[in-house]
């Protein structure tokens, strides 16, 4: 029954699967994470291709190379400037093509204007250095339900968030085509600020939830979740490329949203400059729309 009542409220909460019944429907449901997979490391980009990044730890440090060899040892509470040089990055004396943070005794590490939990990674992308947080996944949520969601929200809702969150964090794991990092900290990926958005409720969600997701023929599923969708979602095809048959258009009951409706005005030399190549625009009519349009 557990089972039965958290899918339903994931659905009616992010409004963006198919809410069939679980028991016509096997393949998509909320599972337990094998202990293995809840225990996995995200990689998240925090700082790309910057001249210059701020890092440090709360306590004692360990700079590691490319290779893994200690290379040093950081003071606590103290700022270094990581920068890019031709053949990887540098920090004070240490240079390498990757260098390694890890904090002592569960210490945070800096990066940039902020704490973050894991340990920090330095590489060169571009022309520039790029520091990545490497942080367990269940750590990494605790933020990122404080970013993504209100804290104060009722613990139902920010558990069907967590869920959602982690569900998507590890789809991106499996499905990102970039070698050094997974997600970023962006509403392209999900919103992540380490601890400036943990509080109590969403660290009590987060242990809620642990180890839950959802899946599609046993695997994590595309848990692409918004703010409000003005009244019915989209299916996944008419908005980005292939079709999924667990993101289907639905309708949605979001008009308290404060972003139900909203207007954009562009003047029409605006509208040229956006879409080029076929003189000035002086009026746009739409041929087609979708069902969440109409």
């Amino acid at each position: 029954m557990a089972l039965k009542q958290n899918i339903f409220f994931f659905a009616s909460t992010l409004r963006a699967l198919d809410c069939r019944p679980w028991w016509l429907s096997l393949l998509l449901w909320v599972a337990l994470v094998a202990p293995a997979q809840a225990a996995v490391e995200l990689r998240v980009a925090i700082a790309k291709n910057r001249d210059q990044i701020k890092v440090g730890s709360s306590t004692p440090a360990i700079v590691r190379d490319s290779a893994g060899r200690q290379l040093g040892e950081l003071t606590g509470l103290d700022a270094f400037a990581a920068t890019a040089n031709s053949r990887g990055v540098t920090l004070g004396s240490w240079s390498s093509a990757r260098l390694t943070i890890e904090p002592s005794d569960d210490g945070l590490v800096w990066i940039g204007d902020r704490w973050y939990r894991g340990r920090t990674e330095l590489v060169r992308l571009e022309s520039g250095v790029t520091a990545i947080n490497r942080v367990g996944l269940e750590e990494y949520l605790y933020s990122v339900v404080g970013g993504e969601a209100i804290p104060s929200w009722p613990q139902e809702a920010l558990k069907a968030q967590a869920v959602a969150a982690r569900t998507y964090a590890l789809y991106q794991r499996t499905k990102s085509h970039n070698r050094f990092y997974d997600v970023d900290t962006s509403t392209n990926t999900q919103v992540y600020k380490g601890l400036n958005t943990e509080y109590v409720s969403t660290h009590e969600a987060v242990k809620a939830t642990i180890g839950q997701i959802v899946t599609y023929s046993g695997k994590a599923i595309l848990a692409a979740f918004h703010s409000s969708s003005g009244g019915h979602t989209e299916n996944v095809e008419d908005i980005w490329s292939s079709p999924l048959p667990y993101l289907r258009g639905v309708v949605d009951y979001d008009q308290t949203s404060p972003v139900f409706q909203w207007t954009k005005t562009f003047s029409s030399e605006e509208l040229s400059r956006h879409i080029g190549g076929i003189g000035n625009i002086k009026a746009m009519e739409p041929e087609r729309t979708t069902r969440a349009d109409e």
